[in-house]
């Protein structure tokens, strides 16, 4: 007797991923129900301070496409595994976040928040896409957790504090070079108007250098994951944004103590916003220009 052989198609890894998806999507929409508070206000953090925390806003968005550049080896790793360990790190940010918004006041705060946003957001991760699935959503997962939030300011006066001093001394050497009388006590830079008068700008109030840190390190490291293969050119470019995010920040109180001596008031308000945006162009201009220096260092042999 002859045997019938049937053939067996293989599974379809991306009918696997949408139904994964399809079970993600109740999941999404309750922890953003949980967290909706916590995720306006980081929202209204963006737009009410653009200079400073805008770069928030298109985080999510440059996640999601990291996710996007790795979709054929995601789908290369379907079908996923469901991992019920996944629910201990997603009960334990829900407990922590209720712990921080119910809880004593010191608790009470974003960025105790963003820890219990973040320990729930990778257990669902874990859970619907397994250890299989985190070996290629781990970066854009991190890189969301990261930079995807504001920082506190007292945490900021803590990390920024040497980065004011750079930016004081680098502002005082500057305007000096330009020929203006200026005086530098601490991080406070002191000019003379034309009627003889001091006009003080504090540099760790209006540029300590941190926000604009923060946003060039998320670029450097988006840049570096899509345009360059080797670490050390990575990791030259994230460490560069801390010199480039200084220079600027020198450049702009420079621009704010100018004209600071022709009204005081420019040097605080919407004004000072409005300078802050102004200089985060050439800022990013020039952090462009370095990325593509690093990556011409090392020329690529043809195919």
């Amino acid at each position: 007797m002859s045997q019938v052989q049937v053939e067996q198609r293989p599974a379809d890894p991306r009918g696997d991923l949408r139904a994964f998806l399809i079970g993600a999507i109740p999941v999404a929409l309750i922890v953003t129900v949980l967290f909706w508070e916590f995720l306006l206000r980081q929202v209204r953090f963006g737009i009410g301070l653009p200079a400073d925390w805008g770069h928030t806003l298109v985080i999510p968005l440059i996640a999601g496409y990291f996710v996007y550049l790795q979709r054929d080896k995601l789908l290369a790793a379907a079908p996923f595994k469901t991992t019920w360990i996944g629910l201990v790190p997603v009960l334990a940010g829900v407990a922590w976040y209720m712990v921080c918004t119910t809880g004593p006041l010191v608790l009470n705060h974003h960025n105790y928040m963003g820890v219990g946003v973040a320990l729930t957001l990778f257990g669902v991760v874990l859970l619907f896409f397994g250890f299989r699935g985190m070996v290629w959503l781990w970066f854009p997962l991190l890189y969301l957790i990261i930079f995807g939030q504001t920082i506190s300011p007292r945490l900021m006066e803590i990390v920024t504090f040497r980065l004011q001093d750079w930016t004081a001394r680098g502002a005082h050497v500057v305007l000096t070079i330009l020929g203006l009388d200026v005086e530098r006590a601490g991080n406070t830079l002191a000019m003379f108007d034309d009627a003889g008068r001091k006009v003080p700008l504090n540099v760790a109030e209006a540029c300590s250098g941190m926000r604009m840190l923060m946003a060039f390190l998320a670029l450097g490291v988006a840049m570096a994951f899509m345009g360059l293969k080797r670490f050390w050119q990575q990791a030259i470019v994230v460490l560069l944004g801390v010199p480039v995010a200084v220079f600027v920040n020198v450049l702009r109180v420079v621009t704010l103590s100018l004209l600071a001596v022709k009204n005081a008031d420019f040097a605080a308000g919407d004004f000072h916003t409005f300078i802050g945006l102004v200089w985060l162009v050439p800022a990013f201009l020039l952090y462009l220009g370095v990325i593509w220096i690093v990556r011409h260092v090392v020329v690529e042999p043809d195919a």
